[in-house]
């Protein structure tokens, strides 16, 4: 039999890009491949920004590549996919609706008789454990069970594929620990009436925890960097040293800086406007971390997973904060673990002026954007400059999500070391008040 026909989608050379006015294209997935058969959960797993969602729209038919194509049980998808049903981070209910009317929409949308859509859309709240909350409308459910009204609905049709777009994101840690382990174990009763699960993550113990493969994401634009197949049978137990250890790969594969590209002796120059910067990495973010690793019970260098548990912080939340200590050179990443350089140690060691110092000449040696900035402040006669000129030129090289991210980092960073002033009102850089 065909290899196409075997898998349920199959998604070849897949490339997404939008076009901008007088500048490059904006490609944000570039040359993915993936294929997915019938009984496995397979993860997306990667940081906000890499495309992961966009490719979820392009499985299920809503979205058209600008390049490759999407096979559906072997036939080339050219819209919406028949027997595809999706759970979206938002738990998107109509609050005029009761739970039983918000599951039945779909099978009412196909014209199922009105019978038999009660009858399918109660065994579905029933499995997914809301059982008497028929009538109930939405307000007055927590987020949980919100989230089960969305899952009974996506249910309910019985689809063969059933895409999840980070369904626990938006509830708190005990709610998702449950729900993620109710799903599993409905998979793994064979309970669960559909064929395959395809999710996007950005929680690397959720993915290890949960799916049979895990397609690792780089970003801007995303490629699929890594394919994991995960050896546990289910249920999972986070405390294995087998499971710790593929948490920890996980997290050595996600912070690994690549290799830059050969370049011929001709080429042009790395444009400063070409690396975006870590997004939401304010200044104290980083001292705190750089405090924490110097003090105990990590004397300088700990382990990403169980720094990320101690700190309650999500991957997607930690691994950008140690990209900005690793560009700075502040500390390093290597295997799963951080640790703190001499620069890092003399940062925490000083005081807040001698700090600033450190951290101004970390930012004019490793970030060429502060660089280009503070040259250009320092040429001119008013020693101003837009921010709309810089905002641009990163535009040409990235998205306007990562260009405006990349702003708003340098903009703090270059304050915090006292570079150059920042007047948000008037969206401009300038030496104001700077010694």
């Amino acid at each position: 039999m065909d290899a196409a026909v075997e898998s349920l989608v199959r998604v070849s050379h897949c490339r997404q890009a939008y076009h901008k006015e007088a500048n490059t294209d904006l490609v944000v997935l570039d040359d993915v491949n993936l294929s997915l058969r019938e009984g496995e959960i397979v993860a997306l797993l990667g940081r906000s920004g890499s495309g992961k969602s966009t490719l979820l729209r392009i499985v299920s038919g809503l979205l058209r590549p600008t390049a490759g194509e999407v096979l559906w049980r072997g036939r080339r998808l050219d819209g919406p996919a028949d027997g595809v049903a999706m759970v979206f981070q938002s738990f998107a209910l109509f609050p005029w609706l009761t739970v039983q009317e918000n599951v039945e929409l779909g099978l009412e949308a196909r014209g199922v008789a009105r019978a038999e859509r009660e009858r399918r859309a109660e065994g579905a709240i029933d499995l997914i454990g809301l059982g008497g909350f028929e009538s109930a409308y939405p307000k007055e459910l927590s987020g949980g069970m919100r989230q089960r009204v969305g899952l009974a609905r996506a249910l309910v049709v019985h689809p063969d594929l059933l895409l999840m777009d980070e369904p626990f994101s938006a509830l708190d840690v005990l709610t998702a620990e449950t729900l993620r382990t109710d799903l599993i174990d409905l998979w793994s009763d064979g309970r669960l009436p559909v064929k395959s699960v395809l999710m996007v993550t950005h929680n690397i113990e959720e993915a290890v925890l949960m799916c049979d493969r895990i397609l690792v994401f780089s970003s801007n634009p995303g490629r699929v960097a890594s394919e994991l197949t995960v050896p546990f049978p289910h249920p999972r137990n986070r405390l294995n040293p087998e499971f710790r250890q593929m948490v920890d790969d996980i997290y050595a594969l996600m912070t690994r800086r690549p290799k830059p590209e050969p370049r011929a002796l001709t080429a042009e120059p790395v444009s400063p406007m070409a690396t975006a910067l870590p997004s939401r990495v304010g200044t104290n973010l980083i001292s705190g971390l750089l405090e924490t690793l110097a003090g105990e019970p990590y004397h300088g260098r700990a382990d990403l997973p169980a720094l990320a548990g101690a700190l309650q912080y999500e991957a997607d939340e930690l691994l950008p904060l140690a990209e900005a200590l690793q560009m700075l050179q502040l500390a390093v990443t290597e295997e799963g673990d951080i640790q703190i350089t001499e620069t890092g140690r003399r940062f925490v060691e000083a005081e807040t002026d001698e700090r600033k110092r450190i951290f101004a000449e970390a930012l004019r040696t490793h970030v060429p954007l502060v660089r280009m900035i503070r040259q250009v402040l320092d040429e001119r006669w008013n020693h101003r400059a837009s921010a709309v000129r810089f905002r641009e030129e990163l535009e040409d090289h990235m998205s306007p999500d990562y260009a405006d991210d990349t702003l708003r980092t340098v903009i703090g960073w270059g304050r915090y070391a006292e570079l150059f002033s920042y007047d948000e009102e008037a969206e401009q850089f300038s030496l104001e008040d700077i010694a």
